[in-house]
């Protein structure tokens, strides 16, 4: 079964699930903002419904799911149908690039990270934000994959395994930043950013495209 099909049939669903644990999504954008560049032309690569995308400020957005685009595009996110591993832009387009729980469901993890490298300038940065495999959270989410409609077909990664993908492809000066120590589903409040990784169940990691 195509990966996009559980996105197409319930947007709602998945949009729902951060209006129901706002704590969570707090806790992943604080993350993402800490390592993401504050200005300067974005975009995100697997868009979604644009949750991510438009409290950043990215203007741009690709996905393969057209159910998951036109609500990214009720955002104010110029969104692209298009895959992470073949994205539809010229080399050096953007100055910053940003993966959010996409990692899991690609293809070719490599050849993404090849195509973020190609499409940002130099000195651009690609943050990517993920479930690591390699916490609390990520085995529970590995464990319980096959109840979740939309990550059963996912490859959850551990940090180690995606900071070799960023050096793989060329990117340099790595960070590192965690968060979601506590359980996403009774959180009340939004958990706080450390750096490294090994204990948060959201990690994010941003690399840099040589000068």
């Amino acid at each position: 079964m195509p990966k996009t099909i559980p996105f197409d049939a319930h947007p709602e669903r998945y949009d729902d699930w951060f209006e129901q644990h706002e704590a969570a999504h707090q806790s992943e954008l604080r993350a993402i903002e800490a390592l993401l560049p504050d200005a300067g032309d974005g975009l995100e690569i697997g868009v979604g419904t644009g949750r991510f995308a438009a409290p950043l400020g990215l203007e741009h957005g690709v996905d393969p799911s057209p159910a998951m685009r036109e609500r990214a595009r009720e955002r104010g996110i110029e969104a692209k149908d298009g895959v992470a591993e073949d994205l539809p832009y010229p080399d050096a387009r953007f100055d910053r690039a940003l993966m959010t729980t996409t990692l899991c469901f690609l293809d070719d993890p490599p050849q993404a990270f090849r195509e973020a490298h190609r499409v940002l300038h130099p000195g651009g940065a690609l943050v990517v934000g993920f479930i690591d495999w390699d916490s609390p959270l990520g085995h529970r989410y590995e464990e319980e994959k096959t109840q979740n409609v939309f990550y059963r077909p996912a490859r959850f990664h551990a940090a180690a395994e995606v900071l070799d993908l960023f050096e793989e492809a060329g990117f340099e000066k790595m960070q590192v930043r965690q968060t979601l120590f506590s359980n996403p589903e009774t959180m009340s409040e939004p958990d706080p950013v450390w750096e490294g990784h090994g204990r948060g169940g959201f990690v994010v990691i941003r690399g840099e495209v040589p000068c």
